[in-house]
């Protein structure tokens, strides 16, 4: 597939985005991730707080509070101030009912772009926070959606599969890209691949050229883990989409700036425990917009 350009970027203007994701005090994650990458790229981001947590769900000890019954009141004075647009990026959902919210934007911004990373799991489980059915409710975002991103745990789950572990082969990757561009999804970035050759792959595809026209874009694979480095990358996708960039640059450009932040977290006291360090790193993401 040749690669696709979803925005097309006035450089004079700064696009709006709606940041539809839970806020975490600690651990550097969803809007935390998503507020600073995005502006770092030069978008104007706007919340919307799916839920409150005092640390991200990986920790031991952590509050949680769903915000689903302010939503449509803080989505009414949008209406009513006239906000506008230029794409929506969802993620961490706090309860089934706030897919509806996510459809009410899109309805009320029909130009704006649809960019969907279902975060669900990792690794074959659930995050705890979800239900089987907030899950059933999650795909129903993956229908229209201009990106859909998801990691191979949540691509299983979309499209009702067992789990396959990370180290894929590459009829498994035509089968879960074509089921979920069957989905309604127009373009697909399947995460996480990882065949124990130290290097982790991502694969992109789109419903205008199939399966048969995906892209590959492998990265070195750093040896430790470190959390919040998948929404880190959804948000710098989204921002490089944003800045104008065609998709598979994008994710190209998010998989390295994943990589470097990686290697400046690792500098920190407590690394492996503190999340994703990006903030040295955010200047990658400026200069795409210089």
């Amino acid at each position: 597939m040749s690669d696709v350009t979803l925005y097309d970027r006035d450089p004079k203007y700064i696009p709006r985005v709606a940041a539809v994701h839970d806020m975490c005090g600690y651990g550097k994650c969803s809007l935390t991730a998503a507020i600073p990458i995005l502006s770092a790229a030069g978008c104007d981001v706007c919340p919307v707080p799916t839920a409150l947590f005092s640390a991200h769900t990986r920790y031991a000890v952590f509050t949680f509070h769903d915000t689903t019954d302010i939503l449509s009141g803080y989505l009414d004075a949008w209406q009513k101030e006239d906000v506008e647009l230029d794409g929506v990026y969802s993620g961490f959902l706090g309860s089934p009912d706030q897919v509806a919210i996510i459809q009410r934007l899109y309805r009320e911004y029909p130009n704006a772009l649809r960019l969907v990373d279902p975060v669900m799991g990792d690794a074959g489980e659930m995050y705890p926070t979800y239900t089987p059915e907030l899950c059933e409710a999650m795909g129903a975002l993956a229908d229209g959606a201009d990106v859909l991103m998801p990691n191979l745990t949540e691509a299983s789950i979309l499209t009702k599969r067992d789990y396959p572990g990370q180290d894929i082969d590459e009829a498994t990757v035509n089968e879960l890209l074509g089921a979920l561009l069957e989905l309604g999804a127009k373009n697909v970035v399947l995460k996480g691949i990882d065949h124990g050759d130290g290097k982790i792959v991502n694969y992109v595809a789109s419903a205008s050229t199939g399966v048969a026209g995906k892209i590959e874009l492998a990265h070195e694979k750093l040896p430790y883990m470190i959390h919040g480095t998948g929404d880190a990358f959804a948000s710098a996708l989204c921002g490089a989409v944003m800045a104008g960039r065609g998709l598979a640059e994008s994710a190209e450009i998010a998989g390295e700036f994943v990589r470097h932040a990686m290697v400046s977290t690792r500098n920190q006291p407590h690394f492996e425990d503190r999340g994703v360090s990006f903030e040295l790193n955010l200047g990658e993401l400026t200069d795409l917009v210089k």
